[in-house]
């Protein structure tokens, strides 16, 4: 477990705060270890569906990049952009 806290919003039911945290994670798996590239984008897809708004999207990933130094957009990108199984950032 991070030793820091998600952003959340506090108008999310608990089974949208579930789905963002587990897309977090996700990002977090790609930094750390690697992250199945499907199940990253399929985590990023129902991001998506509660977190429709680039702008919104934009401040979360600011917000999560803060405290994890983990950053959603350029692990977003070379998902959709690379055919490997497994994505792998680095920091």
């Amino acid at each position: 477990m991070p030793n820091y806290t998600y952003p959340i919003d506090e108008a999310w039911t608990t089974e949208e705060i579930s789905t963002v945290v587990t897309f977090f994670s996700k990002i977090e798996q790609a930094y750390e270890r690697g992250v199945n590239r499907e199940a990253l984008l399929a985590a990023y897809r129902e991001f998506k569906e509660i977190v429709p708004s680039k702008m919104e999207e934009k401040q979360l990933d600011k917000q999560f990049s803060k405290v994890s130094g983990y950053a959603i957009y350029p692990t977003i990108k070379k998902a959709k952009e690379e055919t490997a199984k497994t994505i792998k950032m680095t920091k």
